[in-house]
């Protein structure tokens, strides 16, 4: 398996063909108590960077966007009845959907655990 970030703090882990989408740690602080979740619906074709997801949170409404393009295969049946998981577990609970990767050469465009971390150092 192999983790994945976007500059948009989205994760992805990867795992053959299909990776898995959530949102990092570093943003589910910069929203704050999330209390909604709107997930995308299977079978749904995605291009990278295409809006895929919405979070309301006390502070704000933000878009998760697709890091890869590709299908969705599968959703977190859990976040709409506990939108809180995306702040108590980010990183795995809290995970949004998974897709079927279409190309993954696209992989190559995102940052790895420790160009994220310096990505976080200059913002």
């Amino acid at each position: 398996m192999m983790l994945k970030f976007t500059q948009d703090h989205e994760w992805v882990l990867v795992d053959g063909t299909i990776g898995k989408v959530g949102v990092t740690d570093y943003a589910q602080q910069q929203l704050g108590d999330v209390v909604f979740v709107e997930l995308p619906e299977i079978d749904k074709d995605m291009n990278k960077g295409d809006d895929a997801a919405v979070v309301e949170s006390v502070k704000a409404a933000s878009e998760i966007y697709a890091p890869l393009t590709g299908k969705v295969v599968s959703i977190n049946e859990s976040l709409p009845d506990e939108p809180s998981l995306v702040n108590t577990d980010p990183l795995g609970e809290g995970w949004f959907f998974s897709i079927e990767i279409k190309d993954l050469s696209e992989l190559d465009q995102l940052m790895d655990e420790a160009a994220y971390n310096a990505h976080l150092e200059n913002l």
